[in-house]
């Protein structure tokens, strides 16, 4: 059964176009991926703290190896930040399923589409608006190391 939202963006109704059974599926993944993010941002951190750096740079003692394990303990914590930040995309996408608003694109309030969303459960724009948002804000990182 579809929900009525309206879309803000636009101020116009836009209609759920997502089956039950859809729905019932994109949100049996993202609670997996809810799960799984949530064990593996568990573990780095337990993984990073402070008597693990001390372990890994006490193995050898120069200041090189010293340098590998906060390049280590960096790359880690890089991880956990990358995992932090999709969590809350999932997060969100759970919250916009409850509120009917999952298929709702962000930007310009059409369908994102069940594919798009099966393929990425948490989207929160159809590819059109996708594409130009990464455009927008496409850049060549600078590298950190």
């Amino acid at each position: 059964m579809a929900s009525g939202i309206t879309c803000i963006a636009k101020g116009r109704k836009q209609m759920s176009a997502l089956s039950d059974r859809q729905k019932s599926r994109i949100e049996a993944m993202l609670r997996l991926r809810h799960g799984v993010l949530r064990e593996e941002i568990r573990a780095a951190l337990l993984a990073s703290d402070e008597q693990h750096h001390r372990d890994i740079a006490g193995l050898v003692g120069d200041v090189g190896d010293e340098s590998v394990a906060n390049l280590l303990t960096e790359v880690n914590l890089k991880g956990v930040d990358r995992d932090a930040r999709e969590l809350g995309e999932v997060e969100a996408a759970l919250e916009r399923l409850a509120r009917g608003a999952l298929d709702v694109c962000a930007d310009c309030g059409d369908d994102i589409g069940y594919a798009r969303l099966e393929a990425q459960p948490a989207a929160r724009r159809c590819i059109a608006c996708q594409r130009r948002h990464d455009s927008a804000y496409a850049h060549d990182p600078a590298p950190t190391l």
